[in-house]
């Protein structure tokens, strides 16, 4: 009978030898999770960036630009849908992983919820025709561009995710990557503070606006930032994962 290495042994290298072995058994074990994980994210990021110019196009009156963008925020929040529906068929419960499955679902469906924001502001400024007040025209631009730098650091700290599975979840890497998730948290709450400012301008021009206008104007502003914070929880759900090896 051959020897199994200790090294053999652990989780995490089984784990590899189902995923990344070249016999018909590891395929029985479909996709790999973590890659399609990285994938979900950068559609989901993809989608994300779409509003800047989403914006631009509101503010520029220029309909067809908006149209165009909408359609394609539409399609990658369909693809990201696609992969989520994916990985939750092929993760079943006996699925041998290097993690908790559900602390892997658990962020996988926070950063589903990145594409999903995202649709429902390009949705609901098409429903309700809205315009950019001219009060919070300046503000609002700087807010909504530090919101997507805080998903496309996200983003950067999912592609650590190779890494992490090499070691494990654990070790220098996994250091790394808590410390670039204190970085997000950082960002995010940047961008809160602008959040803050974009409100404040609002309020200053209530009295100009009618009252409904006013009230999807506070709900908008606070999808946007829940982009921000969508992306941070991404990040502190990644620490968990961390933390529960």
């Amino acid at each position: 009978m051959c020897d199994v290495s200790p090294k053999q042994k652990s989780p995490v290298n089984r784990y590899r030898l189902h995923m990344l072995g070249t016999n018909p058994l590891s395929r029985l074990f479909g996709p790999n999770p973590f890659n399609l994980l990285k994938e979900h994210m950068r559609i989901a990021l993809s989608c994300a960036e779409q509003l800047p110019a989403l914006f631009e196009a509101v503010k520029a009156g220029d309909g067809k630009t908006f149209e165009a963008l909408k359609n394609e925020i539409d399609r990658l929040e369909n693809e990201a849908d696609a992969i989520h529906k994916k990985v939750r068929q092929n993760l079943p419960k006996t699925f041998l992983l290097p993690v908790d499955r559900r602390d892997l679902l658990d962020l996988l469906d926070t950063q589903d919820k990145i594409a999903n924001i995202t649709q429902d502001i390009a949705g609901l400024m098409m429903e309700r025709q809205m315009t950019i007040p001219l009060g919070i025209a300046d503000p609002l631009t700087p807010f909504v561009h530090e919101c997507i730098e805080v998903v496309r650091y996200c983003a950067t700290i999912m592609e650590e995710m190779d890494e992490l599975l090499e070691t494990g979840f654990s070790g220098p890497e996994a250091k790394k990557v808590s410390e670039m998730i204190d970085k997000l948290n950082e960002i995010e709450q940047a961008s809160d503070d602008t959040g803050a400012a974009v409100s404040k301008a609002l309020f200053l021009c209530e009295k100009n606006l009618d009252p409904v206008t006013v009230i999807f104007w506070y709900r908008l502003l606070e999808w946007i930032g829940d982009t921000a914070d969508y992306a941070e929880a991404v990040g502190n759900r990644l620490r968990l994962m961390i933390t529960h090896r």
